[in-house]
């Protein structure tokens, strides 16, 4: 085990920001349990180039200093498997969104996010930005532990178990899109990505 400090990168998902339920268990788990964590939550732009660069300028600055471990909800899933075959960090993807090009094509037009009310317009460009981040074929399986809920009422869970079905899975009958009971997890997420 490399004795470098560990970081915790949470990606939040489309809407959402740092102060997501899932965001706020995972960064009150480590506070309370494993304060050794560095916890990054950054507030990720709107678009997903820009979204992408964030994410590589912070791991570009921490790798060398720090043993870095993903989770991603939701967008913020598809952005760490893009992250993954950038920089081979392990992943934990709740609820991931596989083909969000597909999905967020009906949300063209004017956007409010709903926690930091900022308004803005998404367009085709952004689509294509999020379909020039796809990983069509996962090269590291055992990198990922999808967590799926198959209540997921945005996203098709069957498509993130297709994906991912090489990797560690669990998949939980019912639940919704938030992954209810997410708490049950900060400490398994955290033995997997080796932190």
């Amino acid at each position: 085990m490399s004795s470098l400090p560990s970081l915790l990168l949470y990606i939040h998902g489309f809407n959402s920001s740092p102060q997501s339920h899932k965001a706020q268990v995972m960064q009150q788990y480590c506070a309370e349990y494993r304060p050794d964590i560095k916890v990054v939550v950054p507030k990720l732009p709107h678009f997903p180039k820009q979204a992408a660069d964030l994410l590589s300028s912070i791991v570009t600055s921490y790798q060398d200093q720090y043993r870095i471990g993903l989770v991603g909800s939701s967008l913020g899933g598809y952005l760490a498997t893009w992250l993954n075959a950038q920089f081979s960090f392990p992943a934990v993807l709740v609820n991931p969104a596989v083909k969000p090009y597909e999905l967020l094509a009906d949300f063209l037009g004017e956007q409010q996010n709903p926690y930091t009310g900022e308004h803005y317009v998404l367009d085709h460009s952004h689509i294509e930005e999020l379909m020039a981040l796809d990983i069509p074929e996962i090269q590291n399986p055992d990198h990922f532990w999808l967590l799926q809920q198959m209540g997921d009422e945005v996203l098709d869970y069957r498509q993130a178990v297709e994906k991912y079905h090489y990797a560690r899975q669990t998949v939980e009958p019912n639940g919704d899109h938030s992954f209810v009971d997410f708490e049950r997890y900060p400490q398994q997420i955290i033995q997997f990505l080796n932190l």
